[in-house]
């Protein structure tokens, strides 16, 4: 179990040496995440209860939108259907 653990903490600890940025969080009941969030970059890593590391890398293109991507952001993910009124 320690050796598990030693993973999740070398690598935070890695992170806070380089001065990057991240956040803990948990969507699973078996794995910690661990946000990372770089300039042009967003990570994903979760550590799992098992040992299992998983890890997703998000890109940004490098496209610059204005505000008026915003609805359409919120209305392509919205669990409302796009006619739906309150």
């Amino acid at each position: 179990m320690i050796t598990k653990n030693a993973n999740l903490l070398s690598f935070l600890n890695d992170l806070r040496g380089g001065k990057i940025h991240y956040r803990l969080s948990q969507h699973r009941d078996d794995a910690i995440m661990v946000e990372v969030a770089v300039p042009g970059e967003r990570w994903e890593v979760e550590f799992l209860d098992d040992g299992t590391v998983e890890a997703e890398a998000f890109r940004s293109d490098g496209s610059i939108h204005d505000a008026s991507i915003l609805e359409r952001i919120i209305r392509s993910h919205s669990d409302e259907p796009a006619d739906s009124t309150s």
